[in-house]
C-alpha cells in the first residue's frame, strides 16, 4: 500500500523540541484510527528505529506517528516514566490534530509497556492501548530475570548467578538503576480503555507468562492477550520485518475498537516460561551498598596492612591469608563487573569457562577457600600473635561471612 509521510514537531512539558514522522495510507478517505508509537529503552532513540512498525501499521489503515525520544533527562542512571508518559501525550496531541484522524491510541514496546499505560491513565484523549513485550513486574525484577537468562544461555551455574542478582540489587539501592521498584500493577488497574497485550513465546528479556498474568489480574476492562509462537521480544523476524500475523492482529483489533466495539476479554494460553522471576526487594541495612563498600575497603586495608613490617612478626599463614584474601576479592569484583559491562541484547561475555563458571570466578572461589583455611590456622595462634598478625586474622574472620554472602564459599 502506498504511504504518505509528514514530518512534525512537538514540545515536551520541560520545553524540549522533538520531532517525528507521520505515515498514513495515500488517498485514504474518511477518518482513520491514529496510533502513537512509544519507544522501548534507550535515550535519544530515533523515529527510524520504529520505521518497520510505522509502515506496517499505516498499511493496516492507520495514521501512525513515530516520534523521536528525548535524550536530555534520560540516561542509564536516570529516567522518569511519568515524564516519558507526558512526552507521549504531547506527541499524541499533535497526532490527533492531523486531518482525517479518528479515535487515537498508544502502542508501547518493552519499556514503553510501562510508559504507555501511565499515559493512558492521565488523559481522556487515549482511546485504546497496545503493548508489545510489556513488563508486568518491576524494572529491577525484570532486569534480573533478563540477566540470569543470559547467564543460563552462557552455561553459567552455581553461586555466581545469585551473586549477579545481588550486584543488581546493590546497584538499584545505590540509585544506579532508575525506576527500579516501579510497580505497574496499580497503573494497569486504573486503565479504562481497551487493551491489546502481546508477547513472543520466546521472549527472554521480559517474562511473557508472568507479565500476562499481571495484566489479566489488574486490567479491569476489555483485555486481549496474544502470544506469538516462536517469536522473540520485539515480534520482529529481522531488523526491518515484523513476524507474520503481527501487523494484521494489531490492525484488526484497532479497527474494531475504533469502530466503537470494545471486544470481550480473550486470552491465549500462557507459554511455558524458561524460568520464573524472583522477587528483588531493597537490600537490608547490613547488605546496603554503603556497608558493602565500606566493609570491602576495610578488609582490603587490613589485608594490605600485613605489608607493614613494623607492626610485628609475620608467619607463612598470615602471608597466605593476606595475599589470597586480596586476590579473591579482586577476582570476584572483576568477574561481576565484567559480566555487567559486557551484557547486551545478544547475551553476556563470560570468558573461558570451567565447571560451569568463568575461570576468574572459579579462581576467586579457590582463593577464598585457601584464605579460609589460613584464617583457621591464624586463629589457633592468636595468643602469641603480633599486632600485624592479629589485624590480618581479624580481617580473615570477617572475610569468611563476606565470602559466604557473595557465594565464594558456595558451590
Amino acid at each position: 500500500m502506498p504511504l504518505t509521510s509528514t514530518d512534525v514537531t512537538f514540545t515536551t512539558a520541560d520545553g524540549q523540541r522533538l520531532g517525528g514522522e507521520i505515515l498514513r495510507p495515500a488517498n485514504a478517505t474518511g477518518p482513520l484510527p491514529g496510533l502513537l508509537l512509544v519507544h522501548g529503552s534507550g535515550g535519544g532513540n530515533s523515529r527510524r528505529e520504529l520505521r518497520a512498525e510505522a509502515e506496517a501499521f499505516a498499511a493496516q489503515g492507520m495514521v501512525v506517528l513515530a516520534p523521536d525520544k528525548r535524550s536530555a533527562g534520560y540516561s542509564k542512571t536516570h529516567r522518569d516514566y511519568g515524564q516519558l508518559a507526558d512526552d507521549a501525550l504531547a506527541a499524541l496531541a499533535v497526532l490527533r490534530r492531523q486531518p482525517g484522524v479518528g479515535p487515537a491510541g498508544l502502542w508501547g514496546i518493552s519499556e514503553g509497556g510501562w510508559v504507555a499505560p501511565i499515559a493512558a491513565t492521565r488523559s481522556k484523549d487515549v482511546d485504546f492501548l497496545v503493548t508489545v513485550g510489556g513488563p508486568g513486574r518491576t524494572p529491577l525484577r525484570t532486569q534480573v530475570w533478563n540477566a540470569t537468562n543470559k547467564l543460563d544461555r552462557a552455561g553459567v551455574r552455581g553461586s555466581l548467578r545469585n551473586a549477579y542478582v545481588t550486584l543488581h540489587r546493590l546497584g538499584a539501592d545505590a540509585g544506579l538503576f532508575p525506576e527500579a521498584y516501579y510497580d505497574p500493577a496499580p497503573t494497569l488497574g486504573r486503565l479504562t480503555v481497551p487493551v491489546l497485550a502481546m508477547w513472543g513465546t520466546e521472549d527472554n528479556q521480559v517474562m511473557p507468562a508472568e507479565s500476562a498474568q499481571s495484566f489479566r489480574a489488574n486490567v479491569p476492562g476489555s483485555l486481549t492477550v496474544r502470544f506469538f509462537p516462536g517469536a522473540s521480544h520485539s515480534l520482529h523476524a529481522d531488523d526491518d520485518t515484523l513476524i507474520p500475523g503481527y501487523a494484521d492482529a494489531v490492525g484488526t483489533w484497532v479497527r474494531t475498537v475504533a469502530g466503537g466495539d470494545a471486544p470481550p476479554s480473550t486470552t491465549d494460553p500462557d507459554p511455558v516460561q524458561a524460568a520464573l522471576s524472583v522477587d528483588t526487594p531493597p537490600s537490608a541495612w547490613w547488605e546496603s551498598w554503603p556497608v558493602m563498600l565500606g566493609g570491602m575497603t576495610l578488609l582490603l586495608l587490613a589485608f594490605l596492612s600485613y605489608a607493614v613490617r613494623r607492626l610485628g612478626a609475620g608467619t607463612w599463614a598470615g602471608r597466605v591469608l593476606a595475599v589470597t584474601g586480596v586476590l579473591s576479592m579482586a577476582g570476584a569484583a572483576c568477574t561481576l563487573m565484567s559480566l555487567l559491562m559486557t551484557s547486551n541484547g545478544d547475551g553476556v561475555t563470560t570468558g573461558p569457562m570451567l565447571l560451569g563458571r568463568p575461570v576468574t570466578w572459579l579462581a576467586a572461589q579457590l582463593l577464598a577457600a585457601v584464605a579460609t583455611a589460613a584464617t583457621v590456622v591464624c586463629l589457633t595462634r592468636w595468643r602469641t600473635a603480633s599486632a600485624r598478625m592479629r589485624v590480618v586474622t581479624v580481617a580473615g574472620a570477617l572475610f569468611v561471612p563476606w565470602a559466604l554472602y557473595w557465594g565464594l564459599l558456595l558451590p
